[in-house]
């Protein structure tokens, strides 16, 4: 099956300075990827280099024919003093039927919060919302910055395994940025390693291996993923989760 998004010797340049250089990427259908990579490395440009917010200045992106994107954010700032419940939040900026908002809601796991005002959420409650509006699209492939930001280890752990499961319900593509090398790699098929091009790219366990991985983020990583790998075949619940992360 062809994939979803390629690129190919990627090159992008804003404000004088160069972000992304000679970088190749793609994501197959189904595939859970998450790119790693020390801050100002050029995560977050590829992701809007992907969305088509920010043009190449060198090489090409390709999209799959009818390709559809759901994008949750790194943060989302709401009016404190504007009266917004969840579900009209799913109405901007057009309306959607109340099926359709249902459907994604009870995907994300917060059909129960249709009525809160988004002002009340926690911050787990707040991610899953903005999760459950990226769902309403119906995208083969689900983009998240950094979605887990402010949370604490067992909210991003449940998180992170309520990804996998959207991945494995409607079969959508996910491709993730995050600091949590812990959770976020062993949740992953694959991780790339970016540092303004890619430094190293596979199985989590081959990148954690990788002398170029070590040499951004040290050794510690490699047996965090090996007990959380031989946690999270015996169990799905998030305190398994948070056991293995810590």
């Amino acid at each position: 099956m062809s994939d979803l998004v390629t690129a190919k010797d990627l090159t992008v340049r804003y404000g004088g300075q160069t972000a992304l250089t000679h970088v190749d990427f793609h994501i197959a259908p189904g595939e859970i990827v998450t790119i790693v990579g020390p801050n100002g490395s050029g995560k977050t440009t590829l992701l809007r280099a992907i969305l088509g917010a920010i043009p190449a200045t060198a090489g090409r992106i390709v999209r799959a024919p009818n390709l559809r994107i759901g994008y949750v954010p790194q943060r989302l700032h709401i009016d404190l003093t504007l009266p917004l419940t969840v579900r009209r939040f799913l109405d901007l900026p057009r309306r959607v039927r109340d099926n359709d908002a249902a459907a994604a809601l009870d995907q994300a796991g917060c059909a129960a919060l249709a009525d809160r005002q988004m002002t009340k959420l926690s911050g787990g409650q707040f991610q899953r919302v903005l999760l459950a509006r990226a769902l309403l699209s119906k995208p083969n492939l689900l983009i998240l910055d950094e979605a887990t930001q402010g949370l604490d280890q067992p909210g991003s752990a449940a998180f992170y395994q309520l990804i996998e499961d959207v991945r494995d319900r409607t079969g959508a593509a996910i491709l993730m940025v995050s600091h949590e090398l812990h959770v976020v790699m062993a949740a992953s098929d694959r991780v790339i390693c970016l540092n303004g091009h890619v430094c190293c790219d596979g199985r989590p366990e081959v990148v954690a291996s990788a002398p170029e991985y070590r040499a951004l983020f040290g050794t510690g990583t490699q047996g965090a993923l090996a007990l959380y790998r031989h946690e999270h075949t015996h169990s799905h619940d998030a305190d398994d989760i948070h056991e293995a992360a810590e």
